[in-house]
């Protein structure tokens, strides 16, 4: 039990941290600020080469601290603001005055943006030259997982794709189930899981920036004004369908200000983390058992999407959503059975959402899964649940394993259509 429960904490570890915009223009930023970092002078051009799903969630999402949409910005600002030793926060600290200079950069033509055949679905390879010497960084398998670095095409650093540092195959190896999960999340020491606390102050902080300045569709602040408005209620559901809009409303806007991601995206660690905050507030529940259903929810979204590839075209919000609604049972004092038929009841809602890249109105499709989050809570405490009916299985188990089946056997062609349509 004690060797599981450490493989559990470790597959939190390493994907559930914060992270400042978009993790996949973040992933170029990063890039290029470590293949910037091993030259002596200021870059003077850059190549960028990514796979295609990294291209289609890069096309319409802000990058922070500039107000610019898309790769070109995020590589050339990385390059010469970004910090190299920062991770997904690589931007943190970038000035206006850098990001006029990437823009100087992109407007004479020195920055090239194009997508790569390659079997990884996150995949980054960045090449910065300045005067005489050319550095590059290989990104494979994980946002920030570098694979290679070259100086004037002299290998100075290289490995091979780690399952422990990527996504994909997160879970590979692990004796991991929801109900071992759920085992986990109630029984193990709280000083253990304290850290998932970081979560609810981040995501939340973001909330209040999204309800507080204009970003993006304003979904958050719609909805707040329709409250105050009369037009809507200021109740349990729409506060979590105005707070998870908000905070994507803020993170698909450009905010300086970091999400907590899982499992690579900031929006399902918004949508994993807001719905517990407030039911906890609702239930007055505390810390220790906030951060219990936390566990539940970000551990349980990351095991349900290791079950199909880490980009796609299903919008993993909607499994993130199903792990929320399972927390929100258990925060309401509802048996393991009925979180069980929470998670059956999200997934037997919105599974048909597509991706089609990263971009403000993903901060209605947090919205919708957030929503459906809610209600499959609902239904779920007065011990109601879809099963057996369409792709849900009679258990949670083989349910989840259809959900992967589906993505993987079943959306890449939709994948591909989609790439195709947003590259017109």
């Amino acid at each position: 039990m004690k060797h599981q429960w450490q493989q559990y904490q470790d597959i939190l570890n390493a994907v559930v941290k914060p992270a400042l915009g978009c993790t996949e223009p973040i992933c170029a930023a990063y890039a290029s600020a470590v293949a910037a970092s091993m030259l002596t002078s200021k870059p003077e051009s850059i190549s960028v080469q990514v796979s295609d799903n990294l291209y289609k969630n890069s096309m319409g999402v802000f990058v922070p601290g500039t107000g610019k949409i898309g790769l070109a910005i995020a590589a050339a600002v990385g390059a010469l603001g970004g910090d190299a030793n920062a991770g997904l926060e690589v931007l943190a600290a970038i000035e206006p005055a850098q990001v006029e200079d990437a823009q100087a950069l992109i407007d004479a033509g020195k920055v090239s943006v194009s997508r790569t055949k390659t079997d990884e679905f996150i995949y980054c390879y960045v090449s910065v030259k300045s005067g005489d010497d050319v550095a590059s960084v290989e990104i494979s398998g994980g946002h920030t997982q570098i694979i290679e670095k070259t100086l004037n095409g002299e290998s100075v650093f290289s490995q091979e794709v780690s399952a422990t540092c990527s996504t994909a195959g997160i879970c590979d190896g692990v004796d991991i189930s929801i109900q071992g999960i759920y085992t986990y999340a109630t029984q193990v020491d709280f000083e253990d899981i304290r850290f998932i606390l970081e979560s609810a102050e981040l995501n939340s902080k973001l909330a209040a920036e999204g309800l507080k300045n204009e970003y993006g569709l304003q979904v958050g602040r719609t909805i707040e004004k329709s409250i105050q408005a009369g037009f809507m209620s200021a109740d349990f559901s729409n506060n979590i369908l105005m707070q998870t809009s908000a905070a994507s409303d803020a993170r698909m806007g450009g905010a300086s200000l970091p999400a907590m991601s899982n499992y690579g995206s900031g929006n399902q660690g918004i949508a994993a983390t807001l719905p517990l905050v407030i039911t906890a507030k609702h239930y007055q529940t505390g810390d220790e058992l906030l951060a219990r259903a936390l566990i539940m929810s970000h551990l349980g979204a990351i095991y349900m999407k290791s079950h199909y590839p880490p980009l796609s075209a299903f919008c993993g919000n909607t499994v993130t959503s199903a792990a929320a609604a399972m927390g929100m049972v258990y925060l309401a004092g509802g048996s393991y059975q009925q979180s069980c038929f929470a998670i059956q009841n999200v997934l037997s809602d919105c599974s048909g959402m597509v991706c089609d890249g990263a971009k403000s109105s993903c901060a209605m499709k947090v919205k919708t899964s957030s929503g459906s989050a809610v209600n499959a809570f609902m239904l779920a405490i007065q011990s109601t649940v879809a099963q057996n009916q369409g792709i849900v299985a009679e258990g949670v188990e083989h349910t989840i394993r259809n959900i992967g089946r589906l993505v993987t056997q079943g959306m890449g062609s939709t994948d591909t259509i989609i790439i195709d349509i947003m590259s017109a």
